[in-house]
């Protein structure tokens, strides 16, 4: 049977006949997923273990990315609303909504504080917010439209694409959590699209927003170690343990690569599937355009592929006891 009319169809079937009956009770300590269902203003409580919907988080319009921060947080951005949403995971609320920005996009969390850093494109700038009492701290000016973002482990440096398909990656220190410092920009050999931290700090692998290549820097340095194919741009990066898991939307696909770029296997997801998500053993890719989710084992094998809303643009992995 051809695997993708697969998927597809079996986004349409209950959670017991994707998965087989084994799987269709979950534990109440599982980790969750949160799904932003961009057209419906809420964000879709999704059981990992049972890919089961457990529940859904009103938010205000426009839910565009998530991003976990700390054990049991998670912010929301709305883009086309200037707004940001911190939710309480474990009480599936949101606690608190800020204003003050104008495109805001992605995020990172600081791995030590409760801080993140939100990627406010048509200001230009790069937002640190304290998300324990819901409040911005400070605003660092970028040259360019900030976009996809992604901090070092140890919390020290930050880099992030001007634009979709970027010219330019800025490099900011971070050594003082509260006020990021620009420091000098990069120019990738191809337009720019998502940027991650690989584990360890050393590199850092960017995707290309136009192209089928995805490049990795030694960090450091700002210097390109190798290049690596991938399929149809924009590609989107998500690391666990010594895995990359590589997605692309326009194929459907996703590549699994070890970190030295080897390519261990290629799965087949719905269209429209962009962004990547890790945590729990579990990699998660969510499709713009059918509205599925898509669960993925640690080896990037996938397990389900689950229809939750329209459309679903972004998912984080979060623990809730």
């Amino acid at each position: 049977m051809d695997r993708r009319r697969f998927l597809l169809a079996a986004a349409g079937l209950p959670v017991s006949l994707a998965l087989g009956t084994r799987l269709a009770s979950a534990s109440p300590f599982a980790p969750v997923a949160l799904v932003t269902a961009d057209l419906e203003s809420h964000v879709v409580v999704l059981d990992l273990t049972a890919a089961r919907v457990l529940g859904r988080v009103p938010t205000a319009p426009g839910p565009r990315s998530i991003e976990r921060v700390g054990a049991g947080a998670a912010l929301v951005a709305h883009t086309q609303h200037g707004l940001l949403s911190i939710v309480d995971a474990r009480q599936r609320a949101v606690r608190f909504e800020l204003g003050g920005f104008s495109a805001p996009r992605y995020t990172a969390a600081h791995p030590a504080w409760l801080v993140a850093y939100v990627t406010d494109s048509a200001a230009r700038q790069v937002v640190t917010v304290d998300v324990d009492r819901g409040r911005i701290v400070s605003r660092t000016q970028v040259p360019g439209p900030a976009r996809h973002v992604s901090l070092s482990p140890d919390g020290s440096t930050l880099w992030t694409s001007l634009g979709s398909k970027a010219e330019r990656i800025a490099v900011l220190d971070v050594r003082e959590p509260l006020h990021p410092s620009l420091v000098r920009t990069i120019e990738p050999p191809f337009l720019a699209h998502d940027i991650v931290f690989a584990p360890g700090g050393n590199h850092v692998w960017v995707t290309s927003g136009a192209g089928h290549r995805v490049a990795v820097y030694r960090a450091e340095a700002g210097e390109i170690v190798r290049v690596l194919a991938a399929d149809r741009a924009p590609q989107h990066v998500a690391f666990a343990g010594e895995l990359a898991f590589v997605a692309s939307g326009d194929d459907g696909t996703v590549h699994v690569h070890r970190l030295n770029g080897e390519l261990v296997r290629r799965d087949e997801v719905p269209l429209g599937s962009y962004n990547v998500t890790v945590g729990a053993r579990h990699a998660l890719t969510p499709s713009l355009s059918r509205g599925t989710v898509s669960v993925l084992d640690a080896t990037g094998r996938v397990r389900a592929v689950r229809r939750i809303a329209r459309a679903a643009h972004d998912a984080c992995i979060v623990s809730t006891p």
